[in-house]
């Protein structure tokens, strides 16, 4: 478990991604299996446990620590793994020689009962030192946030394969030096989920003690292919219309849909299995072989905005109701496999053709295909994408090399993405509230909100990203400066129309919503620019922001910021 925490105390405090490579590639080639397995299933998030849970850990520690003591210390700190790691009190005459082997705990975990968890986590905090502790409920919890993406974490892998490896003496005595040819993190990406952790299969064939592990189980995710965003001004120059093709870029979640035999998955862009959510999708699918889509709702012909989805995401079953009021469907716009044929080295004309047959052939509403949209030239295409016939359902088009293959990762030039311009309003600052990890210092969430008629705010929205860390600062004293509440952790900051600090917020979407007191709620805000220039009194109001709900909802418009 020493090892554990040290590598992980070091990726949180190391911002360059090569030197977080370096790191995992050392914590991988010095450490036995099943420990660096489970590591890796960890930093990938493929290891979780049903029955540890957060309120389990406050439980825990508060039967040993006064209570308001320790909510002052989660409130300073902000974060739970590393306020109950500070503050626990273990007993030093009653520490252990010997700390726990992260197998060990996983292994507990894996298939300890609710009730039994508690006990093992206290006797493991009796054991462990404060960086420790950390990295343990780091590890139950899943929230590791240590700036490594999963497919990094690969990557890491991938580089603990030796140049040259000596195999065992021949009959006659001799040893024989035989070179390894790199792995890619692709080639790590078509083995991924064949390959249960800890792993222990992959790793031998990374460092060349074994076959690559067969890819073919069946219902398997593939690597999923990705768009760069289009500089239109550096890109557009150097590529000729005719050698893309366009299409919309719906307002859903990327998914990829299998039907091999049997087996039947759905699976989000990540890799994560989501079929529970969307039975009425999966038994719905009859093709075989792998397509690679959005997944909406669709409702009498037309994709419903992204916030009805969202009503069916996340969960682990999905009632009747909820099935009826929201019905999903894929809409796919390529084909991976046909049957057991695997199609991604075909060019894209040839794998849309193939695709158009294959939904043509298809029954039932569960799969659309995503139609082409037809353009002269990229003046034409720009007015399209400004002003989509599609409405909230489209957030911008994608570009296609008609012959490019379906390659793994984020290539450069086959693929690109070109979103619509943002909406964009002007909201006054309401509420603020500490961070999580090397925020937890500084007042970085922050809820806004626009004015009603009465004169008052009503908040549309949080956002907790789009400044710089020197903004930060700015923004963490004034909140300081101007707390008038203090509600828990969180600071009501003074607003008023002749005093108040006003956020330009940029977001991609409106949808209606019961839940909030605006009757509105944004998708993806952010902090775009801080208006130290602008009276509080000149921010956007609810009038402009269902204005801009009702244009959103009629076909895409914009309103102009007050």
């Amino acid at each position: 478990m020493r090892a554990f925490a040290e590598l992980l105390d070091r990726l949180s405090l190391t911002a360059s991604r090569n030197a977080k490579l370096v790191l995992l590639r050392d914590y991988l080639r010095a450490t036995p299996d099943p420990d660096r397995g489970w590591a890796l299933a960890a930093l990938t998030g493929d290891l979780t446990f049903d029955a540890a849970k957060p309120a389990m850990i406050r439980k825990a520690v508060e039967a040993r620590v006064d209570g308001v003591l320790f909510g002052w210390s989660y409130d300073y700190v902000g974060d739970l793994a590393e306020t109950v790691a500070l503050i626990w009190p273990a007993p030093p005459d009653l520490r252990p020689n010997r700390e726990p082997e992260l197998a060990e705990v996983v292994e507990a975990l894996r298939t300890a009962g609710r009730s039994e968890v508690k006990g093992l986590l206290e006797g493991w905090l009796d054991t462990l030192e404060p960086k420790g502790r950390w990295a343990l409920l780091k590890l139950m919890t899943g929230g590791l946030r240590v700036g490594l993406s999963a497919r990094l974490a690969k990557t890491a892998a991938a580089m603990i394969r030796p140049a040259e490896i000596t195999v065992a003496p021949s009959p006659d005595g001799a040893e024989a030096t035989v070179v390894l040819d790199p792995v890619d993190v692709s080639a790590i990406e078509e083995v991924w989920h064949a390959v249960p952790p800890p792993y222990g299969d992959l790793f031998a064939w990374l460092e060349g003690r074994a076959e690559r592990p067969s890819p073919d189980a069946p219902g398997r995710f593939r690597p999923v292919m990705l768009a760069v965003a289009v500089d239109e001004a550096v890109d557009f120059p150097k590529m000729n219309p005719d050698d893309y093709a366009a299409e919309w870029k719906w307002d859903g979640i990327r998914v990829q849909a299998v039907v091999e035999g049997d087996v039947r998955k759905l699976w989000s862009r990540t890799g994560d299995e989501i079929s529970a959510a969307f039975p009425d999708v999966v038994e719905a699918l009859t093709f075989e072989g792998a397509l690679d889509g959005e997944l909406v709702v669709w409702r009498e012909g037309v994709i419903a905005p992204f916030g009805d989805l969202q009503q069916r995401l996340n969960r682990k079953t999905v009632d009747a109701k909820a099935m009826a009021a929201f019905p999903a469907a894929v809409v796919a716009y390529d084909i991976l496999a046909e049957g057991a044929e695997d199609l991604r080295a075909l060019p894209l004309r040839a794998r849309r053709a193939r695709l158009e047959a294959l939904v043509q052939g298809h029954s039932g509403t569960r799969l659309h295909l995503s139609p082409l949209v037809p353009y002269q030239d990229w003046a034409k295409l720009a007015g399209l994408r400004a002003d989509p016939p599609v409405g909230a359902a489209a957030e911008g088009l994608m570009l296609k090399r008609w012959d490019s293959p379906y390659l793994a990762g984020r290539p450069k030039g086959p693929w690109f993405k070109w979103k619509r311009d943002p909406h964009v309003i002007d909201a006054v600052l309401m509420y603020a509230q500490r961070g999580h990890g090397k925020r937890s210092s500084f007042y970085s969430d922050y809820t806004f909100g626009v004015w009603t008629p009465e004169g008052a705010l009503t908040p549309v929205g949080k956002a907790y990203f789009g400044f710089t860390d020197e903004e930060l600062k700015q923004l963490d004293k004034f909140v300081r400066d101007h707390t008038v509440e203090r509600f828990g952790p969180v600071r009501s900051v003074r607003a008023a129309r002749d005093f108040g600090l006003v956020l330009e917020i940029a977001f991609e979407g409106l949808q209606r919503s019961t839940r909030h007191k605006s009757g509105v709620a944004m998708r993806f805000p952010r902090v775009s620019r801080i208006r130290w220039d602008k009276p509080a009194r000149e921010a956007n109001t609810i009038e402009d922001v269902m204005d801009l709900l009702d244009a959103i909802e009629g076909g895409g418009g914009r309103i102009a910021k007050a």
